[in-house]
């Protein structure tokens, strides 16, 4: 068999396995809703995808779209155009997700800063899409142009989610109080390295990866206590660490803010399972973590579901 019918057949391969649901017995118990994955994450197949989502237990992913590819500053030159990996806009997102509308909804994006992106983001809003995300662009958190977006989101009841990392992506974390409080109507999902490493009162905005114990009172502990539209995305690899380098700080975390806290998996890898699998290592550390059975459901499911309207 040469490389070409190679491919062609590994590729309709993995579409039938897909398409078949993977394997009976993978079956989740109980309902999973995966709130961030990505499309040619990392360039990943949507076979591969798919499988990867099924094989994880999840029965309901939203697709998070890249914007325009443009040169800018906010894009670091281009450097961090899909979303800086590889991943599709919004008209892929739409049709991979309405072509399997079962187990799959779609967000809408645009670079932050385009003077096209509130028509843009509006134009995908009344097509059905559920949020505005991921944004991930180097711009202030408080720009005019974010709250346009802000703005958008309260308009159409739909969340918007942000990726915060120092000097990188959504400048001024420690700032995002004023649109918190500007913007009691929008809700807000927090994401990434800023976010998560602000759990902890002594962190040290220059280390996106922290480890060793927690203590209490951080900026994001304390916006998601003082602010009923703040909400956590637990995906990537800085929402694992936050997980797992104090347990006894995640239990008393989960605890407090069990009604805000949302699984995601923001994972690019293939098989759904075993130690390279980020996402589902994040699912077994809630399963293990959460202080009730109760309270883990809400994480996995009950909070996405209510603030995703779904039925």
């Amino acid at each position: 068999m040469n490389i070409l019918s190679r491919r062609s057949f590994l590729a309709t391969s993995l579409s039938a396995l897909a398409s078949r649901g993977f394997a009976q017995t993978d079956a989740p118990a109980e309902p999973v809703i995966d709130i961030h994955q990505h499309m040619n994450y990392h360039l990943r197949t949507d076979a591969h995808l798919v499988l990867h989502q099924k094989a994880m237990g999840v029965t309901k992913s939203i697709i998070l779209p890249g914007g325009t590819m443009v040169n800018r500053p906010s894009t670091h030159e281009g450097r961090s155009n899909g979303l800086a990996a590889k991943c599709l806009g919004t008209a892929w997102a739409r049709d991979f997700a309405q072509a399997r509308p079962e187990s799959y909804l779609w967000a809408c994006n645009e670079v932050t800063d385009l003077g096209s992106a509130p028509a843009e983001i509006e134009m995908w809003l009344k097509q059905g899409a559920c949020m505005i995300a991921e944004q991930k662009f180097k711009v202030e958190c408080d720009s005019p142009e974010s709250q346009k977006l802000y703005e958008l989101a309260a308009a159409y009841n739909v969340p918007i989610l942000l990726h915060f990392q120092h000097q990188t992506y959504n400048l001024g974390y420690d700032r995002f109080h004023t649109m918190l409080a500007k913007f009691p109507k929008t809700i807000f999902i927090g994401h990434a390295q800023a976010f998560w490493g602000n759990i902890d009162k002594n962190h040290d905005a220059k280390v996106n990866y922290p480890k060793g114990k927690i203590t209490p009172g951080g900026l994001t502990d304390r916006y998601l206590a003082d602010y009923p539209n703040m909400f956590a995305d637990m995906s990537a690899g800085s929402g694992l660490l936050a997980l797992t380098r104090d347990e006894e700080h995640t239990t008393a975390f989960f605890d407090r803010h069990q009604d805000k806290v949302l699984y995601g998996s923001d994972c690019a890898d293939h098989l759904g399972r075993g130690p390279g699998c980020q996402g589902a290592a994040t699912l077994a550390a809630i399963r293990k973590l959460a202080p009730s059975k109760a309270v883990e459901r809400k994480i996995l499911f009950e909070n996405s579901k209510k603030l995703f309207r779904l039925a």
